[in-house]
């Protein structure tokens, strides 16, 4: 794919975005949770994994190797699996609590799984001394 670094570049930013973004609201208690922000929560930061594996993807994504377009199709799935692991942690209904969901936590899955496809369609230029069979 002729884009693919690029729209890739602008996934991983966007990701690192929406880590500010509200993730859920948890009206009990009244407490807002996003990517870095979940005081009242035992969750931790769940967006400075996500941010980490984003600058890592930013600059795989900028290399043009071959060893580094393999290795961020690996650091990429990890970013997508831990979104999803945000996902079901930031959801869970906890003591009778059901939080609601916000539209951060819907684009950070979105912009995880662009990251990845853009990941796995790198455009690399073929050389003769890439192809098998040549030694």
């Amino acid at each position: 794919m002729k884009y693919s670094q690029r729209i890739g570049i602008v996934a991983a930013v966007a990701i690192m975005a929406v880590c500010y973004l509200p993730w859920s609201y948890i009206a009990g208690p009244n407490i807002s949770i996003s990517g870095f922000h979940t005081e009242g929560t035992s969750f931790g930061r769940p967006g400075l994994m996500n941010t980490a594996l984003c600058v890592l993807m930013l600059i795989f994504f900028s290399v043009p190797a071959i060893w580094a377009k393999r290795t961020n199709v690996f650091i990429a799935a990890v970013n997508l699996a831990w979104s999803f692991r945000n996902y079901l942690m930031v959801t869970a209904c906890m003591m009778g609590v059901c939080p609601e969901k916000k539209i951060g936590l819907y684009l950070l899955l979105f912009f995880s799984v662009v990251a990845q496809v853009m990941a796995l369609l790198p455009k690399m230029p073929v050389t003769k001394q890439d192809r098998p069979g040549n030694v």
